[in-house]
Parts: C-alpha cells; sequence; structure tokens
C-alpha cells in the first residue's frame, strides 16, 4: 500500500473511534428533555404511572441548569384511586387524577410553611373551604368563609384534613378557566393514608423539600403522566 493510502485509512480509523467514543460518552436525555412541553420555566416536577389504572408511581423535581434538565430529588408518589385520566376529558367524582402539563399558582397549608418557601402560602383557618358545587359563582375556588352558594356537601373543609393539607401546592388543573364537571381541587399533597380522590400525593417529608426547593420565579409546573401510551407524559 502506498504510504498515502496509510495515511487516509488511518485517519479514517482514527476519526470512527472518535465518533464512537463520543457517542458512548454522550449522555442520555432525561424525562424531561423527551417531553413535548415543560412549561417554558426553569424548574419542573414530573409525576409518573406505570399505566393508567396504576395509583402508585413517582415524583421527581428537576432544574434546568447548563442547558439540561437535572434531578433535583424524588419520592414515591400516590394518584387517584381509580388511577389516571386525560386531563382534558376528565369527570368530577370519578377519584381519577388528570394528567396534562399545569402551573402552580400557589402553596397552602395547615401548618406552617417550611422555611425558605417562596410560594404565596395561605394559612389553612377553620373557615377555610374549597368549593366543588358546580352551580356556585366560586366553583373550583378557594372561599373563606363558605360562599352561601355553596353546598357545604360539595366542599372540602379544609382543616378537616390536617394530615394531607398540612402542606400543599394547587394544581392549575380546570383552574384559571373552569369547566363545571371536569373536577374541582386538584392539588400535590402530603400522603393520607392510602390513594387520593384526584391529586398526586408524596410523603411529608418530600412535600416539604419541594415547597422549599420551588421557586415561582423560575415557572415551575407540574407534569403528570403515564411511562406510554395516549397518556404518556413526553405528550405533554
Amino acid at each position: 500500500m502506498r504510504p498515502r493510502s496509510v495515511t487516509v485509512a488511518v485517519l479514517v480509523s482514527l476519526s470512527l473511534s472518535l465518533l464512537s467514543l463520543g457517542t458512548a460518552q454522550r449522555p442520555a436525555s432525561t424525562l424531561p428533555e423527551r417531553m413535548a412541553d415543560t412549561g417554558g420555566g426553569t424548574q419542573l416536577i414530573t409525576a409518573v404511572a406505570a399505566r393508567t389504572g396504576s395509583t402508585t408511581g413517582t415524583v421527581t423535581w428537576w432544574d434546568h441548569k447548563g442547558g439540561r434538565w437535572v434531578a433535583a430529588g424524588s419520592a414515591k408518589a400516590r394518584f387517584g384511586a381509580n388511577g389516571l385520566t386525560e386531563g382534558a376529558t376528565r369527570k368530577q367524582g370519578t377519584n381519577t387524577t388528570p394528567t396534562g402539563l399545569y402551573g402552580l399558582p400557589y402553596a397552602f397549608g395547615v401548618e406552617a410553611a417550611p422555611s425558605g418557601t417562596r410560594y404565596t402560602y395561605r394559612p389553612v383557618r377553620r373557615n377555610s373551604w374549597w368549593c366543588q358545587d358546580t352551580s356556585s359563582r366560586v366553583y373550583n375556588r378557594w372561599t373563606e368563609p363558605r360562599a352561601a352558594d355553596c353546598r357545604a356537601s360539595q366542599a372540602e373543609h379544609l382543616i378537616t384534613y390536617r394530615t394531607q393539607y398540612a402542606h400543599a401546592l394547587v394544581v392549575d388543573f380546570n383552574y384559571r378557566r373552569p369547566v363545571r364537571g371536569r373536577g374541582a381541587g386538584i392539588f400535590l399533597h402530603v400522603n393520607g393514608r392510602g390513594t387520593t380522590a384526584g391529586c398526586v400525593s408524596v410523603p411529608k417529608s418530600a412535600m416539604r423539600r419541594i415547597l422549599r426547593w420551588a421557586d415561582p420565579g423560575r415557572a415551575p409546573h407540574l407534569a403528570v403522566g403515564t411511562t406510554g401510551g395516549r397518556t404518556a407524559i413526553t405528550r405533554y
């Protein structure tokens, strides 16, 4: 073989080796990087279940820095007693957690906010209610005291859920422009004794960590979905 041919062969071989090495060292894409939308901010919470019939899964909170999404923490999660369903077609009273991508307007709790909490944090008082009455003018809103047109049987008396609502974040599901009958009172909150009525819940220690971490100035969102299928979290 002529010297020039040897040189070209060596250079080609070296280039292929470097390309292979670069590919091998390239980090795999993270879950947020595979999603259709993350809300436009630099913080994100994902809540993922294996399938729509699942009542447990994983919540992970992420920071976007250095051009990549990096996990800041993770915890086991609980979902609705009847699993998950597409948020756009969910019906109230089905005990299902709505899938989709949602903002997080404000936080609240029976207990004081963890030190370092930057979110607006509303204290739960004895006359604090969340209205789920579809005929009320305050449907899917905090009402204090309970509005006259919101029946007590169709509202949550927040202070009676001292464990679950020790700390919580309001989820912007059916909140900005409520569709009556779609659902009300969807939160990210502390675990109770079992599944939820449609919320996402995590251990109390995780909820406190999330509140210390979350920065409204970084526009955090909550994405809820399954690992695959029609409600795959990567679709939102």
